[in-house]
């Protein structure tokens, strides 16, 4: 041991302590962010397992393709079906810059090769090549935009990588998008082996493991823009609400389709009624006229604010329908049937009031009215009609047309069936449904909005009265055609009946002709579409509306829309005004909303009415001295 000056250099006992406070200090901030969670920790899956044509991310399968072939001429928004699928994937795009003096370098002398190839079999005699030719034709001219400055050169890459629960699923979702690929010539393949690097060329990291490059041009490249969506905007047409993939408004023109007609599906609750409120309100603002039956009462506040027409039926009402009134129609080939017509539809309101059809125990359903009865039926329509001086003849038709008393008279006066008729109709003349169908008619529809509000009827006369109120309309739509919107709210009641159910089909087939846009709202889902008139009527739709449904309907309504397995189970979780919104055979994820002020006019939300009430005045106490 050295010693200098004769005295041994210590170490302060201070200084030792310190040192060890740090070091113990040290160690515990090191045993503190052991147990730290990173975000790293928090994203990543819990294990990684790679095979050969797939990948397994914790409990999700996983799989990359890439697109290798493109054909001659590719359109823009080909990519489009591919990002909104409805489905989980990853789509990753790869565009390097290539120098336009290289690639003029090298057309030319591609040119050049393909020339000496078609001068070669020229010489040969053989049939000419048009693969060969169309090549020469847009080389040249790739060259051409390219010396002028009009073009620029790429490498583009193109991997999809897809995710599923399923080996079963996962083949299930490849097929879909190579099919959707494939449909536009646009050839692609699974990453075989390279599962790993197609991952990660499509996680957001910037790396090009896979290096699958096709050579394009500035157009080819630019139709391969991969910001689109569903979209169903048009440039004239109202407000249906909020497309939620990407945010944009759903601005459509229902009368721009084959048809106008139009269902509305949904659970009681879900917003249905605001929708059809809403959609009534806006489109009366493009010019126009809407027709509402209204079985619960729901439409009156609305239909008071536009200053509206509102039709009360009802025993105790004064209002009056005649169903013999027939159409004043300008057409002359529809003036020659009016009668005819009027005649048919009549028929299956008088089975309606005489009882409707029987579907007994066995499945076996009986007429209301045998073949002779509808036989004498007929025969006694045609007589009070010609008492009335109305004929065949379209000139005849703007007498008084008759009413239900004037039958009941005539059948009370034939032979045969005609004197039991009669009495089978008797209640709707001089009995307990007197009045309401039996005299003239003493409303006017003429108006911007008009109502029916059926609720205080009895349930034995709604059907008829339904029925009735349909047949004035059409008959009233075929006498003066304007753009009009007829509502069917709960249209369920209808479909209980066949020959109401027939009325309604035969509407919504000759809706178009007459600018007439039909639109059907039910809640029972169920029973509308199990029935074949049912489904008749939404073939004959070309926009739908499915709101919230219950758990039930979803199959059903998931096998005749054609529904994936992830609508279907938005369609029973939606929230409240929100749904799938179908028009032609586009359909999008929408979200229905509304401004303060149609909010008030058209909720029918108990809380909500009760705040908009004004508060009523505190009735004054009574003092005593």
């Amino acid at each position: 041991m050295a010693l200098f000056g004769g005295k041994k250099k210590t170490q302060d006992p201070l200084d030792i302590a310190e040192a060890q406070r740090l070091r113990e200090q040290q160690e515990i901030e090191s045993e503190f962010l052991k147990g730290i969670t990173t975000l790293r920790d928090l994203i990543a899956p819990s294990s990684l397992e790679v095979q050969g044509s797939y990948f397994r991310l914790g409990t999700k399968y996983g799989r990359t393709l890439y697109v290798y072939g493109y054909p001659r001429q590719i359109y823009t928004g080909w990519l489009s079906p591919v990002i909104n699928i409805d489905e989980v994937i990853d789509i990753s795009m790869f565009i390097y810059q290539v120098e336009s003096q290289v690639v003029l370098h090298n057309l030319q002398r591609k040119v050049g090769e393909l020339e000496a190839t078609a001068q070669v079999l020229a010489e040969r005699g053989r049939v000419r090549d048009p693969g060969v030719e169309a090549a020469i034709r847009d080389a040249e001219e790739l060259r051409d935009q390219l010396q002028v400055g009009a073009e620029r050169f790429f490498r583009y890459g193109l991997y999809v990588t897809i995710y599923a629960d399923s080996l079963d699923e996962l083949n299930f979702v490849q097929h879909k998008i190579e099919t959707i690929l494939g449909q536009q010539m646009v050839l692609s393949k699974v990453a075989s082996n390279q599962q790993e690097q197609g991952l990660n060329s499509t996680i957001p990291q910037m790396t090009d493991q896979l290096q699958i490059r096709r050579n394009m041009n500035t157009g080819a490249i630019s139709t391969s823009f991969p910001f689109t969506s569903a979209d169903l905007t048009q440039d004239k047409g109202i407000l249906y609400g909020i497309n939620m993939h990407n945010n944009g408004l759903v601005i459509f023109d229902r009368f721009s389709l084959e048809n106008a007609n139009m269902v509305v599906f949904a659970k009681s609750g879900a917003g249905k009624s605001f929708t059809v409120k809403l959609e009534a309100l806006r489109s009366m603002m493009t010019g126009s006229e809407v027709i509402i039956i209204d079985p619960e009462n729901e439409y009156q506040r609305l239909c008071d604010a536009v200053g509206g027409s509102y039709i009360r039926l009802s025993l105790n009402s004064s209002t009056r329908i005649n169903p013999f009134d027939l159409p004043r129609v300008i057409d002359s080939d529809d003036a020659d049937d009016a009668l005819r017509a009027n005649l048919i539809t009549l028929h299956g309101l008088l089975r309606l009031m005489m009882g409707g059809s029987q579907t007994l125990a066995n499945g076996v359903t009986t007429p209301a009215l045998s073949p002779a009865e509808e036989a004498d039926l007929d025969q006694a329509l045609i007589d009070t009609y010609a008492r009335a001086g109305i004929t065949s003849d379209p000139l005849t038709h703007n007498s008084p047309p008759p009413t239900v008393g004037d039958l009941y008279e005539t059948l009370l006066h034939m032979p045969g069936n005609g004197p039991q008729l009669a009495q089978r109709l008797r209640k709707f003349t001089t009995g307990t449904f007197a009045g309401i169908f039996s005299q003239q008619s003493n409303i006017d529809i003429n108006n911007s909005m008009v109502v029916f509000n059926t609720r205080d009827l009895e349930d034995e006369l709604r059907p008829v009265a339904m029925y009735i109120i349909l047949s004035y309309i059409w008959n009233k739509t075929r006498s003066n055609q304007k753009k009009r919107m007829l509502v069917v709210d709960e249209a369920w009641q209808l479909m209980k009946y066949d020959d109401s159910a027939n009325f309604l089909f035969s509407l919504a087939k000759r809706a178009r002709k007459y600018y007439l846009a039909l639109t059907t709202v039910t809640q029972d889902v169920e029973d509308f579409m199990s029935d074949k008139m049912g489904r008749a009527i939404v073939a004959n739709s070309s926009m739908q509306l499915l709101l919230k449904q219950s758990a039930s309907a979803v199959d059903m309504l998931g096998e005749v829309f054609k529904l994936t397995e992830e609508e279907k189970k938005r369609l029973s979780n939606f929230p409240v005004g929100q749904g799938l919104f179908f028009a032609g055979q586009n359909h999008v994820h929408i979200q229905v909303i509304a401004s303060p002020t149609e909010q008030s006019l058209i909720t029918t939300n108990p809380q909500q009415l009760q705040q908009a009430a004004p508060a009523q005045p505190e009735a004054p106490s009574a003092s005593t001295s």
